[in-house]
């Protein structure tokens, strides 16, 4: 692969990998759980605790596919910054919706609303990608600056609770 090639992905590889290391965070406090109650292997019955920490670890395993998919869309398709930024911000987000809901559920209420929030911005930046690659055959119009101009200013908006 060449110097560009990587060049244009690798904030979003970083960001890839941090969330696998998160994940097995995650996974390793359900095991850990698991032992501490039951004192053996890996068992699903246990404390309320326990019942917590995996409830949370499930959940945030069901949005992670589709956490992927906008990441590197609007990576791919956008600004490769702007997304890297809102994925990082999506893991900081996941893992307050995490500890939150190891206390009591309400906690968990902010850090879920926002993660959907940036979900919602990657998947806008995505199908904005598209509609640029589509003006450009059809029309012969390049909106890629501003498009990406227009991203790059709305992300730091992304910090506002």
């Amino acid at each position: 692969m060449d110097q560009e090639t990587l060049g244009s992905i690798v904030l979003l590889a970083i960001v890839t990998l941090i969330s696998v290391v998160q994940n097995a965070f995650f996974a390793n406090k359900v095991e850990h759980e698991s032992r501490h109650c039951n004192g053996k292997g890996l068992q699903r019955q246990g404390s309320s605790y326990f019942d917590r920490v995996y409830t949370a670890n499930q959940n945030c395993g069901h949005a992670y596919p589709t956490f992927l998919a906008v990441l590197w869309c609007a990576g791919l398709l956008c600004s490769q910054a702007p997304a890297a930024f809102a994925g990082l911000m999506y893991l900081f987000v996941r893992q307050k919706y995490f500890v939150g809901y190891l206390g009591e559920r309400t906690q968990s209420i902010p850090g879920y609303l926002f993660g959907k929030r940036i979900i919602l911005f990657l998947f806008l930046m995505s199908v904005a990608g598209i509609l640029n690659y589509y003006l450009i055959f059809f029309f012969g119009s390049d909106f890629e600056i501003h498009i990406k101009t227009i991203t790059s200013a709305i992300s730091p908006l992304l910090l506002i609770p």
